[in-house]
């Protein structure tokens, strides 16, 4: 796991610890690598409720409620997957806020529509889910280390800007 993670889940948990929010994650092309980078600070349980790793349509569609047709149209790397996957994921753990990720990591699995590199990201809260588009390949290595920490980043941009007021762990509840 790389340093930025690491700091970047600290300062989210940090957030959520002190907000009482918690967080789910929907996962494909990462594989639980966002999770496993939350679950990786002390206390996590605090505020983390789960992940679903939906590596397979089939999984996206019942575990997490993707409209079938909405891949059938657009692929399984879409933005609109990313967002159902993620509001799917709040509906089904309970969570305030989640992130969610699919896409094609490579080496193959791409197309001319959806290349290599492609990567769709959910993050937010059930009713303000925000995404974001990767689409540069650097290897399926570079490509997954790249997309979790950017997710990272984005979610802990939109706890920045939108989370409630923090009461800090350490003052005293009167």
């Amino acid at each position: 796991m790389e340093f930025e993670s690491k700091v970047i889940s600290r300062e989210i948990q940090q957030m959520l610890y002190d907000t009482k929010k918690t967080i789910g994650t929907a996962e494909s092309c990462t594989g639980g690598r966002i999770a496993e980078v939350i679950i990786a600070v002390p206390g996590a349980s605090n505020y983390f409720k789960g992940g679903i790793i939906a590596y397979s349509n089939d999984v996206k569609e019942k575990l997490l409620g993707v409209d079938h047709k909405v891949i059938e149209a657009q692929t399984a790397v879409c933005e609109e997957v990313a967002r159902q996957m993620a509001v799917g994921l709040c509906e089904t753990l309970g969570c305030d806020y989640v992130i969610s990720i699919t896409g094609v990591a490579g080496p193959g699995g791409g197309t001319p529509e959806v290349p290599v590199g492609t990567i769709w990201i959910g993050y937010g809260a059930k009713d303000d889910i925000r995404t974001f588009q990767l689409t540069e390949d650097h290897g399926r290595d570079l490509n997954l280390n790249f997309a979790t920490n950017k997710a990272l980043r984005l979610f802990l941009e939109y706890l920045q800007a939108n989370a409630p007021e923090r009461q800090p762990s350490n003052q005293v509840e009167k």
